[in-house]
């Protein structure tokens, strides 16, 4: 087996225990963060994750009706994705956040939850793309970095560049949830890198 098939194994261990703990915050202190997984089937909840909530249908339906009748309304638009995002359904999320980033473009929660809708669905270069895309409103907002960085790593096995991203979360919001999450991914990082055997063949990354 080639290093990056070691140690890559051995992170999904490690990110498995803290996986709880990735949810849990991002509950409780904002959307936007996607869960630490290799992958998810496209437009499903990943693998592996709790059941999502049930998706309120009929307050889907009011939403839908009132974002027909108010055609220029970004937040509706918004809240419609945040419902089907909060019920993992990140296909039916996408265009809802698209509608509403053509009304209001310079709303950098819409971007990245969008940008983790893409990751979600397995479009890695356009979940990256929309990232960089709120980054050009903020480049110092953490939730933004930290999700830049778990697209990087599980999207693209693009390790080094993941921990430049979550370096960055540390040094702009040190106190911050999302310092703290990018500290515990940098320590699984690390882990998997002092693995027995993870120095044979292969091009390195978690």
């Amino acid at each position: 087996m080639s290093r990056d098939g070691i140690i890559f194994g051995i992170a999904g261990i490690c990110f498995g225990l803290i996986l709880g703990w990735i949810i849990g915050s991002q509950q409780a202190g904002g959307r936007a963060t996607p869960m630490a997984t290799a992958s998810a089937p496209s437009g499903a909840a990943p693998q592996g994750q709790p059941q999502a909530p049930p998706i309120d249908l009929q307050r889907a339906s009011a939403l839908e009706q009132q974002a027909k009748s108010q055609p220029n309304d970004a937040k509706v638009r918004g809240d419609l994705g945040n419902l089907y995002f909060d019920g993992q359904r990140f296909d039916l999320a996408i265009p809802w956040y698209e509608a509403s980033l053509k009304i209001d473009p310079k709303n950098i929660n819409i971007s990245t939850d969008l940008a983790v809708c893409y990751y979600y669905t397995e479009q890695n270069d356009k979940a990256l793309a929309q990232i960089d895309q709120s980054l050009k409103m903020d480049a110092r907002h953490p939730t933004t970095l930290l999700n830049q960085g778990i697209i990087r790593a599980f999207g693209k096995q693009d390790f080094s560049g993941a921990v430049e991203s979550w370096d960055k979360v540390i040094a702009f919001a040190p106190n911050s949830p999302d310092a703290a999450r990018a500290r515990t991914l940098k320590d699984a990082h690390a882990t998997a890198g002092a693995a027995p055997g993870a120095g044979r063949g292969g091009r390195g990354g978690f």
